[in-house]
């Protein structure tokens, strides 16, 4: 048995084909969905990761705004320009890449974004609304988790899904997701003691630890047919990795994510969608 792929690269063309479509629509109704996105400092990854969301928004017809700002930019003149963003009725996503550096305040930093334009879900007021099945603007890896299982028809009713990771980016969020649609949500994390028997009795398994020096998914964590979804990535000689021990695992389980090509490009989608949506939400259209 061999596992069938979940094809990120494949679901996220199709989705920015449909955003496409819709912001072509929105722009018959003189609304040009804009995306700002702010860079702190100049750490490679984070510079490689910005440039392709540009990129990327822009091939849909999102209009893009891109701050690079030094790496010793004061509180005040990050808040400032924070400001003038939620201001600025033609913006209607604002995007704060992380990490900070240590002398911003991440917590502070982020809430000072208009919940509206909170495309990547994370403000106070957004994740308080997930916990409630409230939220219209949900953190993107998570979304993008959600959004591939219905795409490959994955019921989640009654599944034991198991997250190895505990953060409000990904773990989270994620098992709000999950739980509202019936999962049995176990979050495991660096103190889980056992973290072997909790796989071996998961039907899905979420895995978003990115440090492969310190932890590897092998075959023999996993049931057969388990469903193996890799969030996780880490540079191995020059080469991306995820968490999963690829080719090991995929003869076991009957699904299972790429990395690269699985759940990177389901991010970035729904970054496009969110930014669409909060579009629509401050242009006051039905959502």
């Amino acid at each position: 048995m061999t596992a069938k792929i979940l094809d990120g690269l494949l679901v996220s063309q199709s989705i920015k084909k449909e955003l496409a479509d819709e912001i072509l629509k929105l722009n018959e109704s003189n609304v040009y969905p804009c995306l700002a996105t702010i860079l702190v400092g100049n750490d490679p990854a984070s510079i490689s990761y910005i440039s392709n969301k540009q990129k990327t928004a822009k091939s849909v017809g999102i209009k893009t705004l891109d701050y690079r700002l030094n790496e010793n930019i004061s509180h005040n003149d990050l808040s400032g320009l924070i400001d003038k963003l939620n201001k600025d009725k033609d913006v209607h996503g604002i995007l704060i890449q992380l990490p900070l550096q240590k002398h911003l305040d991440k917590f502070v930093i982020l809430n000072l974004v208009d919940p509206n334009k909170d495309v990547d879900g994370l403000t106070f007021l957004n994740s308080g609304l997930l916990l409630n099945s409230k939220s219209k603007l949900i953190p993107c890896t998570p979304l993008g988790v959600m959004t591939l299982f219905d795409y490959y028809n994955i019921d989640l009713d009654g599944a034991t899904v198991s997250i190895i990771n505990r953060s409000n980016l990904v773990g989270k969020p994620l098992a709000s997701l999950l739980l509202e649609r019936n999962s049995t949500v176990v979050i495991c994390h660096s103190h889980t003691k056992n973290l072997d028997k909790h796989l071996q009795y998961s039907d899905i398994i979420i895995t978003a630890v990115g440090n492969r020096a310190k932890f590897k998914l092998t075959k023999n964590m996993v049931k057969d047919n388990s469903i193996i979804v890799d969030i996780g990535t880490s540079r191995v000689n020059g080469k991306l990795l995820g968490d999963v021990d690829f080719d090991d695992v995929k003869e076991k389980a009957s699904y299972i994510t790429p990395v690269p090509g699985g759940v990177g490009p389901m991010t970035i989608a729904m970054l496009l969608r969110n930014t669409v949506q909060a579009a629509k939400i401050i242009n006051s259209f039905n959502i």
